[in-house]
């Protein structure tokens, strides 16, 4: 990332009638990021890339690309190119003809069409495959055409609508490391739309989590999963245990929160809440410890004796290989989520459905949320 800004979104609002798809939204994007605008179905993120992409118009506020005001400048006209969710590539044209017809369409001349659509293949991994017909390639390759068809007109700015959804799993996870390769390998800024969690974290340098309409968060993948600002946010990225309960202790170097359901849970910080007020901390589900029940609950080694630490009971566990998932049921029936690494082939017969134990996490552990 050079740190310019190549677009900036102006207090962007959208309405369709009476529903507000976009609310006074503002977003500086820099030159040679891979930034993703991530949120739940229906919550403004596709309408946001298709007032860039310049299908739809703002019904307020600006929308900049390298300083220009390209809110109302036809599509065809904005130095953007756009990859579809159902890749659209043209089934009665070769590969190669798909690729260079944008470029025809721009009056480029035959030698160079096809000299930029080799060198896009190239570029994609489909070298040698020009001659095929859509219809001869994997969902994988048709998303490559996709892309050097994109690629091939060098526009500042490539935007990326769900570009991995009609994949199959195991070749999501191949393209997403493709995808970002490609990125670094020709510096273009990519501005990919996605509500797949894993997909944003995984690609993206920052991410902008959206919700009815209104940007809730815009950080690095790992600031909005460990210091989330919202209870949605750190509900929607990832999966979070969250305790409601009173801030009795705000010191500098110190918190306390008392929770109905976890008893008192210290913090090795202070968080400047409201004195005596409701907030909620955040746990993991990775960041909890599994203990076999004794008589003496384990001692956590960063917070003083009985702070973070509950009894439980083993309601259901999932083996998915790398790691086991439990739910385990504490006090008042309230279920927790642990995620336990399988560090060895043996693991998955630590706990059993039904075993009594105690569960635990650091001070450092928690996020503490403020609404």
């Amino acid at each position: 990332m050079s740190g310019n800004p190549i677009i900036s979104f102006e207090n962007i609002t959208k309405r369709f009638g009476k529903t507000t798809a976009v609310d006074n939204v503002s977003l500086t994007i820099n030159e040679g990021e891979f930034f993703s605008l991530l949120g739940p179905s229906g919550c403004g993120k596709t309408t946001l890339l298709r007032m860039l992409a310049g299908f739809e118009m703002p019904t307020e506020g600006r929308i900049l690309i390298d300083g220009k005001d390209v809110s109302t400048v036809p599509p065809n006209q904005r130095p953007v190119n756009m990859v579809f969710q159902s890749y659209a590539v043209f089934p009665h044209m070769t590969v190669l003809d798909n690729v260079a017809y944008g470029l025809k369409m721009d009056g480029v001349g035959a030698a160079e069409r096809r000299e930029r659509a080799e060198e896009a293949l190239k570029l994609v991994q489909l070298a040698g495959y020009g001659v095929r017909k859509p219809d001869q390639l994997s969902g994988g390759q048709r998303q490559r055409v996709a892309l050097a068809r994109a690629l091939v007109k060098k526009p500042r700015v490539l935007l990326l609508d769900e570009p991995l959804s009609a994949l199959d799993a195991k070749l999501r996870d191949q393209m997403r490391s493709e995808l970002t390769s490609l990125q670094q390998k020709v510096g273009i800024t990519f501005i990919m739309v996605t509500h797949d969690q894993d997909e944003a974290l995984a690609m993206a340098t920052r991410c902008a989590v959206m919700n009815r309409g209104l940007l809730q968060q815009v950080a690095t993948p790992s600031d909005l999963y460990e210091f989330p600002n919202s209870r949605f946010v750190a509900d929607f990225i990832g999966s979070v245990n969250m305790f409601e309960g009173t801030l009795d202790v705000d010191a500098k170097d110190h918190a306390i929160i008392n929770t109905q359901e976890m008893g008192p849970v210290y913090l090795d910080h202070g968080v400047t809440g409201p004195e005596k007020g409701t907030v909620w901390a955040a746990v993991r589900p990775e960041k909890i410890e599994l203990h076999k029940r004794t008589d003496t609950p384990p001692k956590v080694d960063d917070a003083p004796e009985g702070y973070n630490v509950a009894a439980g009971v083993v309601k259901h566990m999932v083996y998915l290989g790398s790691e086991t998932n439990y739910e385990i049921e504490i006090a008042g029936g309230r279920l927790i989520k642990v995620v336990r690494p399988n560090l060895t082939r043996w693991d998955q017969e630590d706990f059993e459905l039904g075993e009594q134990v105690w569960i635990s996490f650091h001070a450092c552990s928690p996020a503490v949320l403020l609404s």
